[in-house]
């Protein structure tokens, strides 16, 4: 339902139509003791308007903030609703955050009530309890291991949904007058950003700029009430809110839960969505999986992969250049289609999935093109939290490799003078949250300033060059974009990140994140005696595998972007050491810093 049509531009509006006409068609699923359950859209309005009605009986204001905690479920969006349809705002907070970080979010959204998933979560906020009296009342949703605890602050949520149902039983029309009295530009979401740079800021969301959001993007590619999606990125992450939230409240597909973050690929062969969507971190274990295992195949099912690969990406060729693959091509890779890649796509859960998207940081284009080359029709996207997620993004009929796509329909995109993306639409965010200072250095006449560097291709396709801080000046005086070496290190299966390194420096070295389950596999292949990970790390052979991984990158790259020398870290990296964000991008300044020694050594020796 396009926006023009839909004139409902609140989350409450629009959860209500769609209530009303699907009903009893599965909105949620989950799966419990072995079995996936469903919850129609009745029952899940029906539990997020208790939580609503408890809410407001407790104390909540319109406008008041409302913190969430837990990994993906069910009852996180039904809270999540529940809170947007009487007037207050969702505070998503990271189930990894340490409990420091989350007192931090409590503290500054001045939170008034905070959902927690377990007791793990329960924990963190027991760590900062009394620094937290703005806190009305604390509730937990799993309360595994604590049917013994007993404190006046926390309340159970099947004690809440019983207050619900007594509000609610006592007036009928409570959430409804607090529903209608929702605005569309009232604040719905406060979203904390990765704070890849320092403290996280707080993003505030509309309603209009959600319900536009959700709009545009299905208007972009159609998503039908007959689809399924898994749910398993971090809800609090816009991009996964699109999905499991907005987007879906205004279409009405089918959002499944995972079992918890350990089983997703088995729940993504379970379920076979029909949209996919992941970070690019995902798609990559995925690629490199694939890469791994084909190569402990046998001698004819390696060659016939091979043979199959070759004519897919050739195929994938005319497709991400907008262009009709001759009938020759056609023929060969409905072959290579039936004998190889459609057994692939069932192993993995993805023969249902007829689009997917990457987001939320750059992929490399190559393992775009592999996805495609197997018939998995994977695009890339562009956005940020400011703009509600996303900016420009492709779609079937219109894709171009090395590009983002197209500024979403009614979204206006354009270069500054100094190559930064400005962004102008519905879409953009209202402010940071108590920061005045960061939203007028961030919004401008009404225009984004995204931080990011791009560029228009003479057909209109956006290509993101870099980040603006993360540019390269080399001694020489020549500017470097790491991303773009980056992302073809990480297309390699043995490694998981890489940093490139060279700012006033006369060359580039880059810092290595090892792919542990594929060197480990490497390591055991060729009989190399470790037994921690550092082990691994130092081992000669290891370092000659990466070595050559490097080389094969710098021959396709010029002279001054080639990578003179890198190390190998000999650690994983942890979101716990401030080393990446749970959306699983490194934080430079913090790696730079960490291993600033290691650095040094590469340039002195």
């Amino acid at each position: 339902m396009s926006q023009t049509e839909n004139k409902a531009n609140t989350t409450p509006q629009i959860f209500r139509q769609t209530v009303e006409r699907l009903k009893d068609r599965p909105a949620l699923r989950y799966k419990q003791l072995g079995l996936w359950l469903d919850i129609s859209w009745q029952g899940y309005f029906d539990i997020a308007s208790r939580v609503g009605a408890a809410l407001i009986s407790m104390g909540l204001d319109h406008g008041d903030r409302v913190a969430i905690i837990g990994d993906n479920s069910p009852q996180w969006v039904q809270i999540d609703m529940g809170i947007q349809c009487v007037g207050g705002v969702a505070v998503g907070i990271y189930s990894t955050n340490s409990w420091p970080q989350v007192e931090y979010v409590i503290e500054h959204s001045d939170a008034k009530f905070f959902f927690v998933e377990n007791e793990e979560q329960l924990d963190k906020w027991l760590m900062f309890r009394d620094k937290a009296p703005e806190l009305k009342k604390v509730i937990v949703w799993d309360i595994k291991g604590l049917r013994d605890f007993s404190d006046p602050a926390v309340m159970t949520f099947d004690a809440l949904l019983e207050e619900g149902k007594k509000v609610l039983s006592a007036d009928p029309e409570i959430v409804n007058r607090r529903s209608e009295a929702v605005e569309p530009d009232d604040m719905c979401l406060l979203i904390y950003t990765s704070g890849t740079t320092g403290p996280p800021k707080g993003a505030v969301l509309t309603h209009r700029n959600v319900t536009w959001m959700a709009s545009a993007i299905i208007e972009q590619n159609p998503i039908a009430d007959k689809d399924d999606v898994l749910s398993f990125l971090p809800l609090c992450h816009i991009f996964e809110r699109l999905f499991s939230v907005f987007a879906h409240i205004a279409q009405g597909y089918t959002v499944n839960f995972i079992e918890s973050p350990d089983t997703v690929l088995d729940n993504m062969k379970e379920i076979s969505p029909t949209v996919g969507y992941a970070v690019p971190r995902i798609w990559e274990k995925y690629y490199s999986a694939v890469m791994i295992r084909m190569a402990d195949a046998t001698w004819v099912k390696r060659n016939a992969f091979k043979l199959a690969l070759k004519i897919g990406q050739k195929r994938a060729g005319y497709i991400m250049a907008s262009q009709k693959p001759p009938l020759s091509v056609k023929i060969l890779y409905a072959l290579a289609y039936f004998s190889v890649f459609n057994v692939l796509k069932e192993r993995l859960g993805f023969e249902r999935m007829r689009v997917a998207y990457s987001g939320a940081a750059p992929i490399s284009p190559d393992v775009l093109k592999f996805f495609q080359a197997i018939g998995l029709n994977l695009m890339e996207g562009y956005g940020q939290t400011e703009g509600t997620g996303v900016t420009t993004i492709s779609n079937e009929n219109q894709m171009k490799l090395g590009t983002v796509g197209k500024p979403l329909e009614g979204c206006e995109v354009k270069i500054a003078d100094d190559g930064e993306i400005l962004v102008r639409s519905p879409g953009v965010f209202a402010g940071y949250f108590k920061d005045h200072q960061a939203t007028e250095s961030t919004l401008k006449d009404g225009w984004l300033h995204s931080g990011d560097l791009g560029e228009f291709t003479p057909d209109g396709f956006l290509k993101i060059t870099d980040r603006k801080k993360d540019i390269i000046v080399t001694a020489g005086g020549k500017n470097i974009t790491p991303q773009y070496i980056e992302n073809k290190l990480k297309f390699s299966p043995y490694i998981n990140d890489a940093v490139v390194i060279g700012d006033k420096r006369k060359f580039l070295v880059a810092l290595i994140a090892l792919d542990e389950d594929n060197v480990v596999k490497f390591a055991q292949d060729k009989k190399v005696q470790f037994s921690t990970y550092k082990d691994l790390t130092q081992a000669p052979e290891v370092y000659e595998l990466i070595s050559q991984e490097v080389d094969a990158v710098n021959a396709g790259l010029a002279r001054v972007e080639q990578v003179k020398k890198f190390g190998i870290l000999p650690k994983k990296l942890y979101e716990e050491d401030g080393e990446v964000t749970p959306t699983m991008k490194v934080k430079r300044k913090f790696v730079n810093e960490a291993f600033a020694d290691m650095i040094e050594s590469l340039y002195k020796g």
